[in-house]
């Protein structure tokens, strides 16, 4: 039987340049039949509901929550701002899709995600590399059995210094960002997705400081391994303190899958698409002047073509209203996920600060171990 359409009211919490992405795609949704915008930035706002053809916007996101239209929400505020307007909805009981993490503090996570079980909604969180089709095809795989049983992965991401510099000019806390949490938590999570069903026990880490430690109190880089408890290793290593030069525009990315019957290489450096150009480019993901070569690509929410962003986030998005409105399941990552990929991350940088191995899972109390 076919199944009928609900009509979607979308609330947007957070009018950045992802709140702006899935704003638009909303727009061109054939169920979404209302959408309202809350940013801080009044004139922010403004701009992204004129661009969107929003039918509300306001600075508070309490105030789009109370709107009788809203029956779903896209949490896109900064990674430290989430658990207010998290809370808000799960208030107002609208299924979310809601930015990763679900927090930057491990406590407030699990605070986050016991409202959400507690309410029984649907909440999934955008670990955007899921709905890349290079990333299903190496889940499919694994999935099915190709390679037998999984023994060893290893990851290793490289990321030039932009990002790791917003997110510290950005915060009033450094040591709630790292590289683990912010960006190397998206290979994890596809690891960890490949590794579905195996217990994480203990994990060990080293990290290093010596170009973003002086200028931030931050962290360059840090390598780590995950061990299950069937003996399954995980390594995994990130720097995002590459020069601003790097070609990537964000993440250049390599996995490799051991299993007992079988090995899947998966090369997502982006290198098969080199864009150099004489003169700094207006389209596109460009936040610095001085870059005139990109890995094209590379960037993980997509790439604008012919006006409209095309790629992961997109398919991501319109995935999620999908699912709200049909009632359809979706491969996106659980509030549950997402807890379990910050509490590891902070496992990982937990580690490399006391120089010895953790065990996991990791309580939500833990910070009194690294005083």
């Amino acid at each position: 039987m076919k199944k009928h359409a609900k009509g979607l009211g979308l609330a947007i919490i957070g009018a950045g340049r992802v709140g702006l992405f899935r704003g638009e795609v909303a727009a061109r949704h054939p169920a979404v039949e209302w959408i309202g915008i809350a940013e801080l930035n009044h004139n922010r706002g403004g701009d992204v509901a004129a661009k969107i053809n929003a039918d509300f916007v306001t600075t508070s996101h309490r105030e789009l929550l109370a709107r009788p239209e809203v029956n779903c929400a896209i949490i896109a505020t900064d990674e430290h701002l989430h658990v207010d307007p998290i809370l808000a909805a799960v208030e107002r009981g609208v299924p979310m899709l809601i930015e990763k993490p679900l927090a930057t503090d491990l406590a407030q996570s699990a605070r986050v995600l016991k409202a959400i079980t507690e309410a029984k909604l649907d909440a999934v969180v955008g670990y955007t590399q899921r709905f890349r089709r290079k990333w299903l095809a190496g889940k499919e795989k694994v999935r099915s059995g190709a390679l037998g049983d999984v023994t060893m992965v290893t990851s290793r991401a490289f990321m030039n210094r932009l990002v790791a510099i917003d997110n510290y000019k950005r915060t009033d806390d450094p040591s709630a960002i790292s590289p683990m949490v912010i960006s190397g938590t998206h290979a994890l999570d596809i690891v960890m997705w490949y590794l579905e069903g195996k217990e994480p026990v203990e994990c060990y880490a080293r990290s290093v400081d010596k170009v973003l430690g002086p200028l931030y109190k931050g962290i360059d880089a840090t390598a780590g391994m995950i061990m299950c408890a069937d003996g399954t290793v995980y390594h995994l290593n990130i720097s995002w303190a590459l020069p601003i030069t790097w070609p990537g525009a964000v993440y250049s990315l390599e996995v490799g899958i051991n299993g007992t019957h079988g090995v899947l290489t998966i090369d997502d450096t982006h290198r098969d698409m080199v864009l150099a150009v004489s003169a700094p480019q207006s389209e596109g993901y460009a936040p610095d002047q001085s870059r005139l070569v990109d890995f094209l690509g590379s960037y993980p929410p997509g790439d604008m073509a012919l006006g409209e962003l095309r790629g992961p986030m997109r398919e991501e998005t319109d995935s999620f209203l999908n699912r709200v409105s049909l009632g359809l399941s979706t491969q996106a990552a659980t509030a549950a996920e997402a807890h379990d990929r910050l509490m590891l991350t902070k496992a990982l940088d937990l580690s490399a600060k006391l120089k010895q191995p953790v065990k996991l899972p990791l309580e939500a109390d833990y910070g009194r171990r690294a005083a």
